[in-house]
């Protein structure tokens, strides 16, 4: 049998690494470095671990009290006049007009025997609503 002759084999096994100086890897440190956390077995760091140092997280301000949340709207305005569409009995809604939270003010007027549900109103409003025979809800 000749050398030359021999089937040429490509594909070459996994390393196995740790195994001694002859495993192709180093043989004390198997491709960790040196020493430290991150060589040793069974390391596992959470990633929002700085090393020790106070993380981000504890370095910025606080925000306390009420109406710090990111997801929170802020109420929309709407005048009484925007009520003149709606007809007498009718039952009106913030969804209805297409919006979330909503603050109804005084500028304009309103129809008698409305009903309204939903809103936040300024005094002025809320009493020429009420002069006007509407109703709140």
């Amino acid at each position: 049998m000749n050398l030359s002759s021999l089937i040429k084999i490509t594909k070459r096994g996994k390393k196995r690494v740790g195994r001694g100086i002859g495993s192709g890897k180093g043989g004390h440190t198997s491709g960790k470095g040196n020493k430290g956390q991150k060589a040793r077995t069974g390391v596992n760091i959470p990633s929002f671990f700085e090393g020790g140092q106070v993380p981000i997280i504890k370095r910025l301000p606080q925000k306390r009290g009420k109406g710090n949340s990111p997801t929170r709207m802020p109420k929309q305005i709407v005048n009484l006049s925007i009520f003149s569409k709606f007809k007498s009995g009718d039952s009106v809604t913030p969804k209805l007009l297409g919006l979330g939270s909503a603050k109804v003010l005084n500028k304009g007027d309103i129809p008698a025997g409305l009903t309204l549900m939903g809103f936040s109103y300024s005094k002025k409003a809320l009493e020429k609503i009420k002069t006007a025979g509407s109703f709140v809800k």
